[in-house]
Order: structure tokens, then sequence, then C-alpha cells
């Protein structure tokens, strides 16, 4: 059953996440047991992947979604991106500047450890900070692994938690392993959350 997060028939939704695949990894049982929401899904890298990029176009269309891509550097040095150089990519490629609820990373990310989903949650929520960018409620993924010491799973903490019904699992499952062809004894399958977790806040009425 879809959760009730209070934002009426026609919610403006963004998902702001580092990488193709975190939209589906950590909310995608979330959106597709909400197909009124038509989001707005917006990933940081890959926007150059020959691969990864139109797999991302494939599976905005199974969301029933728009987006777009940018293309930080995503190297495995995993090298600092400037916080504004962040932010500016974020202004630059959202469809507006208001929505009823924005999804994004945790501050610690959600495993151990990925430099990108630190810097994109802490980049979202220096906008919601400041007002370039208005959310009426921000909810940001909340799993842990134990310092790498398991798949991620829940935080203890998390202030949401949306167990999901077995077809839309099953969707999300589908879209790990067939549109973005992750094998299935690779990490992405076996992590692929039954349960998805959120932690956030109202922050203020959008315009």
């Amino acid at each position: 059953m879809p959760i009730d997060l209070d934002l009426g028939r026609h919610p403006r939704v963004a998902v702001i996440v580092a990488h193709p695949d975190d939209e589906t990894l950590w909310a995608g049982g979330l959106l597709l047991s909400h197909p009124e929401w038509s989001p707005f899904i917006l990933t940081l890298c890959r926007g150059g992947d020959p691969d990864r990029a139109p797999r991302f176009r494939t599976v905005l269309e199974r969301l029933r979604a728009t987006g777009a891509m940018a293309d930080l550097d995503d190297g495995p040095d995993q090298a600092v991106l400037p916080s504004a150089a962040v932010q500016a990519a974020i202004l630059a490629l959202l469809p507006g500047r208001a929505f009823d609820l924005v999804l994004t990373h945790g501050p610690e990310g959600e495993y151990t450890r990925h430099r990108r989903h630190e810097e994109c949650a802490l980049a979202v929520a220096a906008l919601c900070r400041d007002r370039q960018l208005q959310a009426a409620r921000l909810l940001q993924f909340a799993y842990e692994d134990g310092g790498a010491a398991y798949l991620p799973r829940p935080r203890r903490d998390a202030e949401l938690l949306v167990p999901l019904e077995p077809a839309d699992w099953a969707g999300k499952y589908a879209i790990i392993t067939g549109l973005y062809g992750f094998a299935r004894d690779s990490w992405e399958a076996r992590t692929t959350p039954r349960i998805e977790a959120f932690s956030g806040s109202r922050v203020a009425p959008t315009a």
C-alpha cells in the first residue's frame, strides 16, 4: 500500500542522487508505489557514460519520471568536489526551485564509503537552508552497513520505514537486474532493500 505523505494529488517530487541506480536502490519501491507522482530524477554523475546514461533514460520511463544527468567527476580516487560546484550542477538541471517532496542521500551516505553520496546530501541541505531550493518535505535515505560489516540496512534511527509490497520490490529488483543490468550475485542486487528507510522533516511550505 502506498505511504501517505500528505503531499496532495499531484505533488512536485524531486529525487536528487549521485548516480543512476541510487534512485532505485534506496527509494525505488516508494516511487513505484506512487505512479501519480511523476517525479523528476536528477543524477550528479555518469551523464557521459555510454552504458549507464541510456539505461537511466529507460529507467525514467519505467518509473513514470522525467530527469536529467550531470557529469561530475566520479573517478575511483573520489577527489573532493567543491560544494559550490555540486550545488550549481543541481540548480542547473532542476526544472524549478520549489517541490512538495525532495528525496536524497543521507549525510553519511548509505554504505562505507562513497564521497559523492555525502557531497550530494550536503549540497541539497545547503540549498534548502539558503532557500535556493524550497522543499515542503525533505527526506534523506537512512541506511548503514556497520562500517562495511554487512549489506546496507535501515538505520535504527530512521524516521520512516516503508516495507515494500511484493510487487513493488519485484519491480525494483527487475530495474536493478534487468534495466541496469547488474548480475544477480552483484552487490547491488544483493543489497536491494525490501524495507526502504528515510529520515527528515517538514521544512517550509513551497511557493
